[in-house]
């Protein structure tokens, strides 16, 4: 045999003796794992397992789940591999308690990073928790307070371009016009956080301007974190298959590196406003700091010259809250302000009663703290986020071997009652927002119906959930819990408040007709669209005061 002949017998002998230890070591891991024992659905794929099922389902599936199974049940992760789904409150609060323990998943983590950087929803440990304690003060309630008047700014002219829409349909004044509501929240929300976020203007309410840079730079990185494929879980899982040339990693390179030259050119501004803040002596001194936008306000901090060195955050650092703010500011407000619409025009009640609150505050630019101290907005917000929350699930996996303790003790297959769940190094979590927002057990019998009048007087079982704001988990919870909660209830709180005083919303097709796309965000879609389009098409006419 030639030398080159041998060369390629050995290597082909190498790469079956790893794919034989690697079929053992999973097959090993699957006989061995302490959750094996835990009740759980059968898994729908071979690759997918229950996945695409978790990832399409609304809180009926799990209520199925539970039926069947009991609170805390096992399901089949990609390629089948066990996992632990739990509805216990003491399991979740430990979970998104102990950050150390229970991280991202590295495949969730790869795939964010290609189109993100190591901003603060990828970043781990004491990573995050420096980027996080420098990036707090930008999100306090005195900050928010002072981009309120950008969010009443862009819903302003939200209403202007919605009544020239209208004003193209002849009678639209009288009758109002059929409009699809998602593309201009999304440009609205998009405008907010360019402002509020790095005081840059994309100016996409203006229907008459051709996209810039940025813009079309996170739109082409926004689409693409939208799409789940095979090719893209094989090369979040494997290494190997990240080497190949795609597509998706082509158009993800460049926009990437647009964001990031934008985002030199925002730091560099920022950096220069933050100089002229010095003092005689050249000192920074973080207590005269002054600026609006978030990325300012980080930047500034972060050259305090009367913070320590270790407490600083490096440029690239810096560099990565800008797709981060685009990306978090951006999705959950907009997705979360197009449930809150949806829902009202099921009820047309709750519209007409909120209309009436707001139209008895005196004036078209409340402050913070009037939005805040309406009751019944509050009450739709609070009941939007519960029934509707955009993000409805959240992963972990383990990063030790661990004892999770549970409130109500479990069955598992062979009959025998636990009082906690043994869980393995590396074993995924899955975190049932949705499902929590929506229990039965702890909401009441009528938990999946929109109903903001619950908010007056809502059952203790639910102070036991570990959410950072209103009792929910649509912000999580814990150390890494949304940052940004205030930025998005606020700027939604003032989007509503102007909408809902200038225009009446009515649902164009039957109620039955939307059914929810569960992409990285769940979004409304027709369920007779071939095409599966994310829309809301809604009749939108101008609100005439008596």
């Amino acid at each position: 045999m030639s030398l080159v002949g041998k060369l390629v017998f050995s290597a082909f002998v190498s790469v079956n003796a790893f794919g034989v230890w690697k079929l053992f070591r999973f097959l090993y891991r699957q006989l061995t794992s302490p959750i094996r024992h835990l009740r759980g659905p059968k898994g729908t794929s071979w690759i997918y397992g229950n996945m695409l099922d978790i990832h399409k389902a609304d809180a009926t599936l799990y209520e199925e789940w539970v039926t069947q199974c009991g609170n805390t049940m096992k399901f089949k992760g990609f390629f089948n591999l066990d996992g632990v789904l739990t509805m216990d409150i003491r399991a979740i609060n430990h979970v998104i308690t102990h950050t150390s323990d229970y991280q991202k998943p590295p495949s969730v983590q790869y795939t964010l990073s290609q189109m993100l950087g190591k901003g603060i929803l990828i970043v781990e440990g004491a990573q995050h928790r420096q980027q996080r304690r420098i990036m707090n003060p930008a999100f306090g309630p005195a900050q928010i307070r002072a981009l309120t008047d950008i969010f009443l700014e862009k819903s302003v002219r939200l209403c202007d371009v919605l009544s020239s829409e209208i004003a193209k349909n002849p009678a639209g004044t009288t009758t109002g016009a059929r409009i699809d509501i998602i593309p201009w929240l999304s440009r609205m929300a998009l405008d907010v956080i360019g402002l509020a976020g790095f005081n840059y203007n994309f100016d996409a309410l203006n229907a008459n301007e051709k996209p810039n840079e940025l813009n079309e730079a996170f739109a082409t990185v926004n689409e693409v974190m939208q799409k789940l494929t095979t090719l893209s879980i094989l090369e979040a899982r494997f290494p190997l298959f990240r080497i190949l040339p795609s597509d998706r990693a082509r158009t993800t390179k460049i926009s990437t590196r647009t964001m990031n030259r934008i985002g030199r050119e925002l730091l560099s501004e920022a950096k220069a406003a933050a100089r002229e803040s010095a003092t005689e002596k050249g000192e920074i001194e973080k207590k005269n700091l002054r600026g609006r936008d978030l990325f300012s306000l980080l930047v500034k901090a972060n050259m305090a010259t009367d913070i320590p060195e270790s407490q600083r955050l490096s440029d690239e650092d810096v560099l990565a809250q800008v797709p981060t703010f685009l990306v978090a500011g951006h999705e959950t407000t907009s997705t979360a302000t197009t449930w809150a619409l949806f829902a009202m025009t099921n009820t047309p009640e709750t519209q007409m009663k909120l209309r009436e609150e707001l139209l008895s505050v005196d004036t078209e630019t409340p402050s913070m703290d009037e939005l805040m101290a309406l009751p019944y907005l509050d009450a739709v917000v609070r009941e939007t986020l519960r029934v509707h929350p955009p993000v409805p699930n959240g992963g972990r996996v383990a990063m030790k071997d661990d004892v999770i303790p549970v409130e109500k003790p479990y069955t598992d297959k062979h009959g025998v009652v636990h009082n906690s769940i043994r869980i393995r190094k590396g074993d995924p979590v899955i975190i049932p927002i949705l499902a929590i927002n929506r229990s039965r057990e702890l909401w009441g019998p009528d938990a999946h119906e929109f109903k903001p009048e619950r908010w007056q007087n809502i059952p203790d079982a639910v102070s036991q959930i570990p959410g950072v704001w209103g009792h929910l988990l649509s912000f999580l919870g814990g150390p890494r819990a949304c940052i940004g909660y205030r930025f998005s209830i606020v700027e939604m709180k003032a989007l509503l408040f102007t909408l809902i005083r200038a225009f009446e919303f009515e649902l164009v097709v039957p109620a039955s007709e939307i059914v929810q796309k569960a992409e990285v965000v769940q979004r409304p879609v027709l369920r007779s669209d071939p095409e599966n389009k994310i829309q809301l098409p809604l009749l939108i006419k101008p609100y005439k005061r008596n």
